[in-house]
C-alpha cells in the first residue's frame, strides 16, 4: 500500500561520499531539487545549509530530513549525535553534521543513513510496499544496507554495517580487497574502487562477459545468500551506481544464490530469489525521497533536535504502519 503523503514543505538533504542532493517537497512531491559536490565539511554543509535556508525565507520548512553517509552517531541520546565517525573520507571525521542544521533553522530535524532512507522510501513508496521485511543495499563508491522492518529502520548501538561484513571467498579468487580497514570485506570486493582494483581500469567498460566478473558474482551471491539466511527478507533492493551499470551482474549473482540456497531451503529458487532481488522502484529519487519521509515523521514528533529509527513509535504512522 501507498504511503499516504504528508502535508508540509519539508527539505531533505542526502548526503553522500561524493555529491549532496537538496531537495523541497510539498508532501511526497519534489518541487525543486539541487546537486552539489561533497568536498570539505565546512564547504558541503554550508552550500546546503545556505539552499535550504533560501526555500525557508520563502516560505517557512516544515521539517527537515538529513540522510547521510556513516559511518554517522544516529543516537539522539548520545553526546556525540549527529557527528561523523572514523570514516576514510579525508576531513570527514568528527564532523557535526545535525549541528549545522540545528544551528540555523528551528523546525524539527530527522537524521538517519543515506541507506536507511532509501530503504523507507522503498518500503513506503517503492519496491518494499506490502513487505514486513526489506533490505536495501546501495553498491557504488561504497557497499552499504538498511534493514526496514515494519516500516521503520533497525538501530542499535550504532547502524548496520553491511558493506563490512567479511563472507566466503570465491574459490581461486587471489583479490586481496580493497577496503582500507578490512580488505576483503564486501565493500572491498565489489565496490567501485574495489572493481577498479581488480580490473585496472574503469569497470564500467569492461565486457559482461568478462570471466573477471565471476568471482564479483559468486561474492555478491554470498551477500544475498547470507541475507536471506540471517534476516529472511521479503525484497533486496539493490541500488548504486555498480549494482544499476551492470544488471547482468545481478542477475548472475542471484541465479549463484539461489542455487546455494535452495539445497537448504527449496522455496528459495532462482524464481523466487528474482522476485527477491530487484532494483529500486524509485531510482535515483529513493535516497532524495527518503530524506523527505524522514523530515515528514520528524514534524510528527513536532520537536527540534528529533528522534530516529526505532527509537519513536511515532514515527511509524507517516508510512502508513501502525
Amino acid at each position: 500500500m501507498t504511503a499516504p503523503a504528508p502535508t508540509g514543505r519539508f527539505a531533505g538533504v542526502e548526503l553522500g561520499g561524493t555529491k549532496v542532493v537538496v531537495t523541497l517537497a510539498d508532501g511526497f512531491d519534489i518541487i525543486d531539487q539541487h546537486y552539489l559536490p561533497t568536498t570539505t565539511p565546512e564547504e558541503t554543509l554550508r552550500a546546503a545549509v545556505d539552499r535550504l535556508a533560501a526555500w525557508d525565507a520563502e516560505a517557512p520548512l516544515t521539517a527537515i530530513g538529513i540522510a547521510s553517509f556513516g559511518p554517522i552517531r544516529v543516537d539522539p541520546a548520545a553526546a556525540d549525535y549527529g557527528t561523523m565517525l572514523f570514516t576514510t573520507k579525508p576531513g570527514w571525521t568528527g564532523a557535526g553534521v545535525v549541528a549545522a542544521f540545528s544551528g540555523r533553522f528551528a523546525c524539527p530535524i530527522a537524521l538517519d543513513t543515506d541507506v536507511n532512507g532509501a530503504g523507507i522510501a522503498e518500503a513506503a513508496l517503492g519496491a518494499g510496499q506490502g513487505c514486513n521485511t526489506i533490505v536495501y543495499l546501495t553498491i557504488g563508491t561504497g557497499v552499504g544496507g538498511g534493514v526496514i522492518v515494519g516500516g521503520q529502520p533497525v538501530i542499535g548501538r550504532l547502524h548496520p554495517e553491511i558493506g563490512h561484513l567479511r563472507l566466503r571467498r570465491a574459490a581461486g579468487d587471489g583479490f586481496a580487497g580493497a577496503c582500507a580497514f578490512h580488505g576483503d570485506c564486501v565493500e572491498g570486493l565489489v565496490s567501485g574502487p574495489a572493481l577498479w582494483a581488480r580490473f585496472g581500469r574503469d569497470p564500467a567498460a569492461i565486457d559482461a562477459a568478462d570471466p573477471g566478473w565471476d568471482a564479483v558474482a559468486l561474492d555478491l551471491a554470498e551477500l544475498f545468500a547470507a541475507l536471506m539466511l540471517t534476516l529472511s527478507p521479503d525484497r533486496i533492493v539493490v541500488g548504486g551506481s555498480v549494482a544499476l551499470g551492470q544488471p547482468d551482474l545481478l542477475a548472475r549473482a542471484t541465479e549463484c544464490a539461489a542455487r546455494r540456497l535452495m539445497k537448504y531451503i527449496g522455496d528459495y529458487d532462482v524464481t523466487a530469489l528474482s522476485c527477491i532481488v530487484v532494483p529500486p522502484a524509485l531510482k535515483q529519487d529513493a535516497g532524495p525521497l527518503g530524506a523527505i519521509l524522514l523530515a515528514s515523521r520528524a514534524a510528527q514528533v513536532g520537536t527540534p533536535g528529533v528522534t530516529t529509527g526505532l527509537r519513536s513509535a511515532a514515527l511509524r504512522d507517516s508510512a502508513g504502519h501502525r
